[in-house]
């Protein structure tokens, strides 16, 4: 598989410049960092939640972890994982497990972790688990420029 068609068209669609590498299969965003030799700060996750009226798209660096118990607070609503199966009905052009974290092309909600306003590049999973999109820094944050942003995440232990 390469990128996802809903995150082409819309990469595509916004005129932002992006390239795709290829790497070894991999079953975690930690494990891609590695196999990719990039910091896993620069490695943009999606992680599915659910909440009372749908859906929403939290987005952190690999290296993190979202804290469900903080976002729900700031939220003021209850907020619980997705389950596989939820994740793969809404990103049904992926490979189970395979989250991009480009909610806009899924129309979903999103919220952003602000450790994501750091990175001078910015690389996720296309659609699968061997397939990595990169772009520049800048130009993720600005694809990402009306998504909420704040402290949502808290690195993750070795």
């Amino acid at each position: 598989m390469s990128i996802a068609i809903s995150l082409q068209q819309y990469l595509d669609g916004r005129s932002v410049p992006f390239d795709v590498t290829v790497h070894e299969l991999t079953h975690c965003s930690s494990e891609t960092a590695r196999v990719s030799s990039i910091p896993e700060d620069n490695l943009a996750k999606g992680v599915l939640l659910r909440r009372e009226d749908g859906y929403l798209l939290a987005v952190v660096p690999a290296s993190y972890r979202v804290e469900l118990e903080a976002l729900s607070n700031w939220l003021d609503e209850p907020i619980v994982l997705a389950s596989e199966a939820e994740a793969s009905t809404i990103f049904g052009d992926c490979e189970l497990g395979s989250v991009p974290p480009v909610a806009g092309a899924y129309d979903l909600m999103a919220v952003i972790d602000d450790s994501l306003q750091a990175p001078q590049d910015v690389y996720f999973e296309g659609g699968d688990h061997r397939t990595l999109v990169h772009l520049d820094g800048g130009d993720f944050r600005q694809l990402m420029r009306d998504v909420p942003h704040g402290h949502i995440a808290t690195r993750s232990s070795a």
